[in-house]
């Protein structure tokens, strides 16, 4: 845990025995403690374990970290009990809203203090038991899960050899500060989706802007969770397992190739075919759309910030006109060339694994079928050199991916960039308060960033761009956005695909392995910090 992230959890902690003052300062002198005590944070709390006549160990059980924030509201609703207030809604007032509920009790001259005693004497049903239990599980599950850290399972092997498939981590929210959640009104435990009936978990009744407490930035070579910048929309069927902006870009190609003989003007074409292409889409699929916080949670590495300007040259990042940050653990592909005393694949995977190379056992694989002997093979830099010293390799290069075809490479534009995974860029990432022009050059780039992260109304007339109706030469972002990569480059469906993460994607930063599984637990990966 960071000195950030500790920092955090004692300020929350002086919030919530610091807030209820305004009120607790009216009710103390009635439950005979001086009123200037209800402003000492924790000195508060004590107070009120003496008069509540609760045992005295409590009290320091709210230094404990996460946890003693609950020991604290706890008290306070102890507090509540010593006025007569035994009722649910008045527990949750007093746990949850301790300062607006407290206040509103203290301005009430009717209020009287019974004492411990008469709390003593107050016995709930076992009914009433069960459901504060419960409540109190589900409130407390929320919150961790909402403001702290949160459980998630590495479904891709985008990661490898960083973090492997099945890989079970601590997602902490306050590396980057947490986020308010954009749709509060929520089914707890689950993302956006109940289980079964296939139906939202969530409803937008409530829509909360943009807020994050106690932010720190997200920095060059983080592993970051973030929302699926390309998931504000998609289809019910596909999900994105198959993202709605590739289906319909599909669609697109498959109808301009339809139409081409009906049109002679290239720019009708172009306008016919996106249009057929999207009633076929929404025709064929159901097409929703979801909330910045609902939309899938992808993990990657974060390779460029705000202001960086990025470039791939042969298969090499480079940010800054510098060679980037490559993690020891970060795999990519090669071509592994073997003579013909070479044994068959499982043979060569057993003396790979005995070798120190790990292999996966999955139908795609890190060792494919060979071609005239010669194998797609998975590996770190340090395996490449294990690899190198085998005495049945002939030769090993790397795959170095030079096609021009793959229409889904950010920008989506070939008439603008013919850019491949291996070969990209430059490309300038945007960055808070700085202004670019607009240009028919640079907006395939920051088009959709504009429009759609940044919530503008864009429009095209006689070749001038409006935002907002008003005509626009120049843009000034409003949030910094970061370039995400898997360490498996080749393996990756990552910012070179869907560009640019703006900053209210961000979830929060990888932390910790604590458990994995393949065919049983990977004991050595247990309670390891990631990096």
């Amino acid at each position: 845990m960071s000195l950030h992230d500790l920092s955090i959890i004692i300020l929350v902690s002086l919030i919530i025995v610091w807030l209820p003052a305004f009120g607790l300062a009216k009710l103390f002198p009635k439950a005979g403690i001086e009123s200037w005590k209800a402003w000492v944070p924790f000195l508060n709390t004590w107070e009120i374990v003496k008069v509540a006549q609760i045992r005295k160990h409590w009290f320091f059980w709210q230094f404990i970290p996460i946890v003693g924030w609950f020991i604290s509201m706890w008290l306070l609703v102890e507090f509540a009990k010593l006025f007569g207030k035994f009722g649910f809604l008045q527990h949750a007032g007093a746990a949850l809203v301790p300062f607006i509920y407290f206040p509103v009790m203290g301005s009430d001259a009717k209020e009287r203090f019974i004492g411990a005693e008469q709390v003593k004497k107050h016995k709930k049903s076992a009914a009433r038991e069960w459901v504060d239990a419960g409540v109190f599980a589900v409130v407390a599950a929320t919150l961790i899960r909402t403001f702290v850290f949160e459980a998630y399972t590495i479904p891709t092997g985008s990661m490898e050899k960083t973090l492997l498939i099945n890989d079970f981590l601590f997602v902490s929210k306050l590396t980057y500060g947490p986020r308010i959640p954009n749709t509060p009104l929520a089914i707890p435990f689950v993302h956006h989706t109940l289980p079964v009936v296939n139906t939202k978990s969530y409803t937008e009744l409530v829509h909360l802007p943009y807020t994050r407490w106690f932010e720190k930035p997200v920095k060059r070579n983080d592993v970051v969770v973030f929302n699926f910048p390309a998931g504000d929309t998609l289809t019910k069927e596909m999900d994105s397992q198959n993202p709605y902006y590739d289906i319909l870009q599909d669609a697109e190609i498959r109808k301009y190739n339809d139409l081409k003989s009906q049109y002679r003007d290239e720019a009708q074409l172009q306008a016919a075919s996106k249009a057929a292409a999207r009633e076929y889409v929404w025709d064929t699929y159901t097409v929703v759309t979801r909330p910045v916080d609902k939309r899938e949670n992808y993990i990657k590495r974060c390779v460029a910030i705000a202001g960086d300007t990025i470039q791939i040259k042969d298969g090499h990042l480079f940010v800054n006109g510098q060679p980037a940050f490559l993690s020891p653990t970060a795999a990519t592909d090669y071509i592994m060339r073997v003579n013909n005393n070479a044994t068959d694949r499982d043979g060569l995977i057993n003396t790979l694994r005995e070798a120190g190379v790990r292999i996966n056992e999955r139908p795609d694989g890190d060792l494919s079928d060979p071609v005239n002997n010669a194998y797609s093979i998975n590996l770190t830099q340090s395996e490449l050199e294990i690899v190198k010293k085998l005495p049945f390799v002939t030769g090993i290069t790397p795959i170095i991916d030079t096609s021009y075809l793959d229409w889904r490479i950010f920008p989506r534009d070939t008439s603008v960039a013919r850019w491949t995974v291996d070969e990209f860029g430059p490309l300038w990432i945007p960055k808070k308060g700085v202004t670019i022009p607009l240009t028919k050059q640079n907006i395939a780039f920051y088009q959709r960033a504009i429009q759609v992260y940044e919530h503008n109304e864009w429009t095209e007339q006689n070749g001038k761009i409006f935002i907002n109706g008003q005509e626009a030469t120049s843009y000034t972002f409003k949030m910094d956005y970061f370039w995400m990569m898997g360490d498996n480059r080749h393996r990756s469906q990552d910012s070179r695909y869907w560009g640019f993460v703006p900053e209210d994607h961000v979830v929060g930063g990888a932390w910790l392995i604590w458990m994995s599984w393949d065919k049983g637990v990977r004991w050595n990966r247990m309670f390891r910090t990631i990096h």
